[in-house]
């Protein structure tokens, strides 16, 4: 695997609860948000979004800076970037298995 698996791990798992994939959408689209400001745009708490917030700040998908009282999130695509490369490797590298398989059985045709 990726010399950065444990990060990839971390992104996927974050990514994998649609709560929070619409919570990343949320702020990408402000280009910086509040907690408060993502749980207007969405069914559940400001609580329930500090939660998913901080789950994806520990994956590095998200970073925080106090900005007054509030703390302001942004999106981090370093994190996501690295994953994309990973599974794009990983697609060349199913894209060549199945071109070897589909060379002798095309052949035989």
């Amino acid at each position: 695997m990726s010399e950065h698996s444990a990060e990839i791990d971390d992104v996927l798992s974050a990514l994998a609860e649609p709560i929070r994939r619409h919570v990343l959408d949320v702020i990408a689209g402000h280009g910086d948000a509040t907690a408060t400001a993502v749980a207007a745009e969405l069914p559940i708490s400001r609580q329930a979004v500090s939660k998913h917030l901080a789950i994806l700040e520990e994956a590095g998908l998200v970073a925080g800076h106090r900005q007054g009282r509030e703390v302001r999130y942004a999106v981090r695509p370093e994190p996501l970037n690295a994953t994309a490369h990973w599974l794009s490797q990983l697609a060349d590298e199913w894209d060549a298995r199945f071109a070897i398989i589909k060379r002798p059985a095309e052949s035989e045709g």
